[in-house]
């Protein structure tokens, strides 16, 4: 399989990058040290590359209702500038994707959608409501697929268009973020509240710079023309570069879920509820899935999401075995790593009920051995 390329891809080999696939792209995992780098973004400031991240853009007289239909929280609440986190699930509300939603300014709908882009569709007007919103690698084909083919089913007016690669991403991130950024700006972006965005000016290039991130600190995911990446990413070059191996070690200190790993719709079906997210789950709304999660929600859940420290020394993988007392096979780990900072092996992965409670000692069984663990809440560096 042909992998696909970041913008950068050759100035990060050249920085000495080393690299690996994710989500069929070619993707910086190691700059300095992974080490280096989730101590950098604890502690200062890290870049991250992640134009693998997919970008489809909606616009048009039944954008809302388009984007309410196909994700699970409230889209008619968001202003021009507000972004929202929300779930893709099928009819039974197990979840394809999990994604950011954001509403663009009324007067910038074409620098988004593109001039004249309708999808064939003459009642299109890039006047009316526009998003843009954020699949996870590798999934913005489909996701695309999906929107048009629910558009055209229910005959509803909207130009959705996969944008992926118009855009390269950046994510800077850490305490020292936001003044970073705003140094490279025209304008103070500190602040811009949290889930909110704006075009801004980024080192002569406009940008659409949102106050997001998926490490836990402060910071901004950065939108740029796909040509101008170069240029926004060496004015922010005081951040310490980071790979996607950081990246994975921060998400997971904080109980973040990763698409395709910790739910999968075909290797590991989740709902919302189940993966801790029916907080971005608004079922007064109508969206596919609705009836099966109301459902749920109201019975509750046989399995959820946890966080797992480990008690003795080893590392926890994802597809580890997680057992009870009486040795058991009870659950089973999504992700694992040992965090830089904390010294200790944590992982994320779902247990019955009535394991959930924090303190519940069970065990992960490491390269055939069981070490002891216990249920805690994420985030771990804060337990």
């Amino acid at each position: 399989m042909t992998l696909r390329n970041p913008p950068l891809r050759e100035t990060h080999a050249d920085s000495g990058a080393k690299f690996t696939e994710f989500g069929g792209w070619d993707m910086p995992v190691e700059f300095d040290s992974i080490s280096t780098e989730h101590e950098a973004v604890r502690e200062s400031a890290g870049i991250f590359d992640v134009s693998h991240m997919g970008e489809v853009a909606v616009a048009g007289p039944d954008a809302t209702t388009l984007m309410q239909r196909l994700t699970t929280n409230d889209v008619s609440a968001l202003s021009p500038g507000d972004a929202q986190y929300a779930a893709i699930v099928r009819e039974d509300g197990v979840m394809l994707d999990d994604t950011i939603v954001y509403r663009l300014p009324d007067d910038r709908v074409e620098t988004v959608v593109g001039p004249g882009v309708n999808d064939g569709r003459d009642d299109a007007d890039d006047t009316d409501d526009a998003y843009l919103f954020i699949p996870n690698a590798g999934h913005d084909a489909e996701i695309h697929e999906r929107w048009v083919d629910y558009r055209d089913e229910h005959d509803l007016s909207a130009t959705v268009r996969n944008a992926t690669e118009d855009w390269a991403m950046f994510a800077v991130q850490g305490p020292e973020a936001a003044a970073l950024v705003s140094d490279a700006a025209a304008s103070d972006l500190t602040t811009v509240p949290w889930f909110d965005a704006t075009f801004a000016d980024v080192a002569g290039v406009e940008c659409w710079v949102a106050r997001t991130g998926y490490t836990g600190e402060d910071g901004f995911e950065l939108l740029c023309p796909w040509e101008e990446a170069a240029t926004v990413w060496h004015a922010l070059d005081d951040a310490q570069p980071c790979g996607l191996g950081a990246r994975a070690t921060l998400r997971i200190e904080k109980g973040f879920l990763l698409s395709g790993q910790d739910f999968d719709p075909d290797d590991e079906p989740r709902t919302p509820f189940e993966a801790g997210i029916g907080f971005a789950v608004d079922t007064d709304t109508e969206f596919v899935g609705r009836d099966a999660l109301a459902e749920q929600e109201a019975a509750g859940t046989a399995e959820s999401f946890v966080g797992l420290e480990l008690l003795d020394r080893g590392v926890a993988r994802h597809g580890y075995d997680v057992t009870g007392d009486d040795g058991h096979v009870i659950g089973t780990v999504t992700s694992g790593t040992k965090v830089p900072t904390l010294d200790r092996g944590v992982a994320l992965g779902y247990l019955p009920t009535e394991h959930t409670d924090p303190g519940t000692r069970v065990h992960v069984v490491v390269r055939g051995q069981e070490k002891r663990a216990q249920v805690v809440d994420p985030p771990f560096d804060e337990d």
